[in-house]
């Protein structure tokens, strides 16, 4: 069986942002690949965001999407953490 891997670059804000210390990074997945497949690389891949990737929601192609759901090749993907203010 042939896997494939695919490149997904996942743009970051607000502390997530912060703590990587940068605006977007690049996680190599096997294809297909799941938003839950994608948080769990995300944490391997750069622990600085681990403490918050539990509590972020992502877009998959500007729509939110669950741990289910499919990362298309190609897709943006935006990694959101919780906005508090007051």
């Amino acid at each position: 069986m042939n896997v494939r891997a695919m490149n997904v670059e996942v743009q970051l804000f607000a502390v997530a942002r912060q703590l990587a210390g940068r605006e977007s990074v690049a996680v190599s997945l096997a294809e297909p690949a799941t938003v839950g497949q994608l948080r769990q690389a995300l944490g391997e891949q750069f622990p600085a965001l681990a403490s918050v990737l539990p509590h972020v929601m992502f877009a998959v192609n500007a729509e939110y999407a669950d741990d289910q759901a499919l990362i298309p090749a190609g897709a943006t993907v935006a990694c959101i953490p919780p906005v508090s203010g007051g």
